[in-house]
């Protein structure tokens, strides 16, 4: 048992001060997207780390400062202020509270696996993208322009030096974090041969104290909860989807399931008490949660750790982090991008529906051009159409003259609003007896467009003088029936296997 608790604190340690260094120049650039001081980020990177992992659903899950977080953010900082954003931030908590409170993270298990390869895919191209930022440098008039000539040499071969110790480490131990390796090695060479490369220090300094308990300095009017509402709204639903979307990968790759209302309510907590100590708030991040998981950390610990170090850079080793080639931790973010990205993908074309194939795509997409959310609700909402389109075709009846003369549908598939069409067609009133029956047996009604197509065609047959009969429902579709029966009149025919009472047929 000892044993199994020392690997497990070191496991946990070792990685949480990988991710602590890995979360140290994401934040910083995160908070330079949004127009906020680097400490911005590095306090919410803390304290969004620290709650979530402490209180949250998925233990192993990294949440900090987010880029997905701060493109939202910029416009409200630019128009208003950091202030604003800090109570938008507050807000967004709220929601994110209220969200969970009304337990709505387990909606997050009906988004489709063509979805999630799509965001899988789509933020390892956007993490991967995002690090050629690095590689630009003030020019004249203090415009960016893109290294040449032997710093960028130098940039590139300290990132191909860390990435072949990642890969070649696991073959010689695994005591260690390949990356947390990656990173110390690149970095002694550096110091060691004198190679001048940009550092973790260019991008800003970490040096700093304690986040200070400092409730945001705006008017509490409703002017103020005008402005800040749509950003806090949207920042809510982007951290929700990113967060729920981490937790159910880890869960395929831990093979465990996170709790997503648990984890939604201190995501929630996290974004208020950020907001209140000057934080730019934060969600889950699939790089740095991918970076915890493949060194083995699975526990509340490593997140706690990651929260823990990175307090400790700001407070006592602002210099030595300072210090770390930003090349070393581009290569990291390379490795785990290259981890991240299904490779597979490319083995489903032409193996998988079309349709489906075309929704990884389109998600990809759409998070690499645009937005997450957009990109996740856009991929919803094609493969439910793709879903109803399909189920729609499949409405089919063969008919039969029973031995009292009566004509009876054998119905077959859902009847909803997609699929109303095609139920009509398969009628003809003009050429069937006076007593026409439908059997539900194998179908059944699903919502108001339904009830409505059965009115219709059953005022085609009274209007011929005939009559329409139902059989064979099943509970839940005489139940949605009978709350419609002011707007139907349709005749149930008693079956005891179903026990549907028959009032209107003598």
């Amino acid at each position: 048992m000892l044993s199994v608790s020392l690997t497990y604190l070191k496991t946990n340690l070792l990685s949480g001060l990988t991710v602590a260094l890995a979360l140290v120049p994401e934040a910083i650039a995160f908070a330079l997207v949004a127009h906020v001081s680097p400490l911005t980020g590095l306090y919410a990177a803390v304290l969004v780390a620290f709650i979530t992992s402490a209180f949250g659903g998925r233990p192993g899950m990294i949440s900090a400062a987010a880029g997905s977080l701060a493109v939202v953010m910029v416009a409200l900082v630019v128009q208003h202020g950091a202030q604003y954003l800090f109570a938008a931030v507050v807000l967004m908590g709220v929601l994110q509270l209220l969200f969970a409170l009304a337990r709505l993270g387990k909606f997050i298990r009906m988004v489709p696996h063509p979805v999630m390869l799509g965001f899988v895919n789509g933020l390892a191209l956007v993490i991967f993208i995002a690090q050629f930022g690095h590689f630009k440098v003030a020019g004249p008039g203090g415009a960016p322009q893109w290294m040449d000539g032997a710093r960028l040499a130098a940039m590139l071969g300290v990132v191909a030096a860390t990435m072949a110790v990642i890969y070649l480490t696991p073959r010689i131990t695994r005591a260690v974090p390949a990356t947390l390796v990656g990173i110390l090695a690149t970095s002694a060479g550096c110091a060691l041969l004198g190679i001048d490369t940009k550092t973790v220090g260019d991008l800003g300094s970490i040096a700093g104290g304690l986040p200070a308990f400092a409730p945001p300095a705006v008017p509490f009017t409703l002017e103020t909860l005008r402005i800040v509402f749509p950003y806090a709204l949207v920042m809510a639903g982007v951290g929700l989807i990113e967060s729920l979307l981490t937790l159910t990968l880890i869960d395929e790759i831990t093979d465990t399931r996170g709790q997503p209302n648990r984890e939604s309510m201190a995501l929630g907590a996290a974004n208020v008490v950020t907001g209140l100590f000057g934080g730019m708030g934060g969600c889950a991040l699939i790089g740095q949660s991918m970076i915890n998981v493949n060194s083995g950390a699975t526990g509340r610990l490593s997140g706690i750790a990651a929260a823990l170090f990175l307090m400790a850079f700001i407070l006592f080793g602002s210099a030595w982090i300072e210090a770390i080639p930003l090349a070393a931790l581009i290569g990291v973010m390379f490795v785990v991008c290259e981890k991240t990205f299904e490779w597979g993908t490319f083995r489903l074309f032409g193996k998988v529906p079309r349709a489906d194939a075309f929704v990884v795509v389109l998600v990809a997409a759409i998070t690499l051009l645009f937005d997450l959310a957009v990109a996740v609700l856009a991929g919803v909402v094609v493969s439910a159409l793709v879903f109803a389109w399909q189920h729609a075709r499949q409405v089919r009846a063969g008919a039969l003259v029973d031995a009292q003369g009566w004509k009876v549908y054998d119905l077959e598939g859902t009847l909803f609003f997609a699929s109303v069409t095609n139920f009509q067609q398969l009628f003809r009133p003009r050429d069937d007896p006076e007593d026409v029956v439908i059997d539900f047996r194998r179908a059944r009604v699903a919502d108001h467009s339904a009830i409505q197509a059965i009115d219709a065609l059953a005022d085609r047959y009274r209007a011929l003088g005939k009559r329409l009969h139902l059989r064979h429902l099943s509970p839940d579709c005489r139940e949605l029936l009978e709350k419609a029966k002011d707007m139907i009149e349709v005749n149930l025919l008693e079956d005891p296997r179903y026990r549907v009472a028959d009032d209107k047929l003598a």
